[in-house]
């Protein structure tokens, strides 16, 4: 009877088999992490995150590496907040930092400018009726691997969780953060780069 308890304690199972690994804060996540699940993606990227923004900065040679991806037939998928919009402005006054929320998006729209027209590289800003859903989840798709951070009350993303995430069959938590985020991008209104 004991022994049961100690291995379902200590080994995944079910829902868990999908958690790879959560870290306290987004900013815990080595930078590694981030490269090998762009450069390991083979058929969709998607950065459904409300700015994006620190993957220029933290990710090393990030434009090289998405004009690899698009050039192999990777679909790259950006969906940002709306940098006008009034989410993004109750939201800036909440975070109350100086690099704000539209800043944080305009980076990303300039940086995702300055690759000029990709085949395969789309971006979207989230419809104004899906900004507080947005603001409030970050989804970063890979293929079958995910990494989400919900943001909590009045922190920016960095300072939010993150879980990395697997899928591994149909229904699963993977599934269900692939699946909002995908409403979202539905929804999306088409974001000029």
């Amino acid at each position: 009877m004991l022994w049961p308890k100690v291995v379902t304690d200590r080994i995944k199972t079910g829902g868990d088999l999908e958690i790879v690994r959560s870290y306290p804060f987004r900013s815990a996540a080595p930078s590694t992490l981030w490269g090998d699940l762009v450069d390991g993606a083979v058929k969709d990227i998607f950065f459904a995150g409300y700015t994006n923004y620190f993957l220029w900065t933290q990710l090393p040679a990030f434009a090289d590496r998405l004009r690899r991806k698009t050039e192999a037939g990777c679909r790259v998928r950006f969906l940002v907040g709306d940098p006008d919009g009034e989410v993004t402005r109750q939201r800036e006054a909440v975070e109350e930092v100086a690099l704000t929320l539209s800043s944080r998006v305009r980076t990303t729209l300039d940086a995702l400018s300055r690759l000029g027209p990709l085949v395969g590289l789309e971006t979207r800003f989230s419809a104004p009726e899906d900004a507080a859903s947005h603001v409030a989840l970050s989804v970063f798709r890979f293929d079958d691997n995910l990494l989400v951070t919900p943001h909590l009350a009045r922190l920016a993303g960095h300072d939010s969780p993150l879980l990395h995430l697997r899928r591994h069959g149909e229904g699963g938590m993977a599934d269900r953060f692939r699946d909002h985020a995908e409403e979202l991008w539905e929804r999306g209104v088409s974001a000029s780069a």
